[in-house]
């Protein structure tokens, strides 16, 4: 299949997640750009309306709130952003609620944190809004919940729980709108940078220079537009990267942006929870063995290629499972206290067998609680 067939998916898909971001929706001064936003509906509106399914996941609450409260830029301080994104989350779903009545359509405001994709419960619960929204002929609004979230302000991103919602509501396209035309080869303007049209595989990123750094209203960069397309085509989700301005043929189906055809290797809903939407409360560090067998031997860990803890974490916390050159290579759930594990290190199982006892010789994370990560910003 061409890339132009390729695309044809963005036409013909039933249910499909839209993704738009700060610095799109807001104009140069820092305000929401209501011009862009009605476009924008009006696109997805259209859609709706020819009986396919639409999600959009908007970033814009905390730049939304900006100028009420008279800020120019985004705010430093957990506090000041959580206030900024209270009062904005209200404009911007007001606005995106006018704008979709115009063309006769309802819309339902769904926040979400990374937690409400980790733990089972909540994870139903937010499935089955969602699903239940769509049903009922409504287009679900999903944000970052900015206004009670912690880390998810200062380090979390709308293009990976885009990705994780198509994941969560199964959709058949992802579409991340950008401020740029897509992916390339080196930063755009750069001498020789030219637009990468199309991913066959993600090792074709290897060769490519990419920035993780966000806006200036945003958080997210390139770096975590890849994430979220890795996300999305393990999960068997083909993704479109693409101008926000050019949105309406990036629908169509046109040959704009970039497509990511999906990954050869399909992970479980699990095993992406594990590696995209856990936040991690520690992480140890392995030697070169113990890096080998949980990535490429696909076996769990234990303690004897364990050198360094750090954190507090508790036993069934996520944490991160770190090469000694600092790269992140799996995140799994620990099978132990970080106290336990730093009395464990080193250790064989016989040893930790005889000085420990029997228990202490199981694996500090099973295989099965155990997801290797691949990070293209760094750590």
């Amino acid at each position: 299949m061409n890339p132009v067939n390729a695309r044809s998916e963005v036409a013909l898909a039933r249910r499909l997640v839209i993704k738009v971001g700060s610095s799109s929706l807001t104009t140069p001064e820092g305000a929401l750009d209501l011009a862009y936003l009605d476009r924008l509906v009006d696109v997805a509106a259209a859609r709706r309306l020819r009986g396919h399914q639409v999600v959009i996941v908007t970033s814009g609450a905390i730049a939304a709130g900006l100028s009420p409260l008279g800020l120019v830029r985004r705010p430093k301080d957990l506090a000041t952003s959580q206030a900024t994104a209270s009062i904005g989350q209200g404009l911007l779903i007001a606005r995106y609620t006018a704008a979709f009545a115009r063309h006769g359509l309802t819309v339902g405001q769904v926040l979400l944190t990374a937690e409400d994709l980790i733990r089972p419960q909540h994870y139903r619960n937010a499935r089955r809004a969602l699903m239940r929204l769509l049903e009922l002929g409504v287009v679900p609004i999903v944000n970052e919940n900015d206004a009670v979230a912690t880390d998810e302000i200062r380090f979390g991103d709308n293009d990976r729980l885009a990705a994780l919602v198509a994941n969560l509501v199964a959709a058949e396209v992802l579409v991340l709108l950008t401020d740029v035309d897509g992916l390339f080869t080196a930063r755009p303007g750069e001498p020789g940078a030219r637009l990468v049209s199309r991913v066959h595989d993600m090792d074709q990123l290897e060769e490519y220079s990419i920035s993780g750094r966000g806006s200036s209203v945003g958080t997210g960069g390139m770096a975590t537009k890849i994430d979220a397309a890795m996300i999305a085509t393990h999960s068997g989700i083909p993704t479109l990267l693409a101008n926000a301005e050019k949105v309406g043929d990036a629908l169509l189906g046109r040959e704009v942006g970039t497509w990511f055809d999906v990954a050869d290797h399909r992970r479980s809903s699990r095993r992406l929870w594990l590696a995209w939407a856990a936040r991690a409360r520690g992480h140890v560090v392995l030697d070169d063995g113990a890096v080998d067998a949980v990535t490429t031997g696909k076996r769990s860990l234990l303690a004897a290629g364990i050198t360094r803890v750090d954190g507090d974490f508790e036993a069934g916390d996520p944490i991160e499972l770190v090469a000694p050159d600092g790269r992140v290579v799996a995140r799994g759930l620990s099978g132990y206290d970080a106290r336990d594990v730093a009395r464990m290190m080193g250790r064989s199982s016989v040893q930790l067998r005889v000085e420990l006892g029997e228990m202490n010789a199981r694996p500090v994370v099973h295989r099965d609680d155990l997801a290797p990560v691949r990070r293209t910003g760094g750590r």
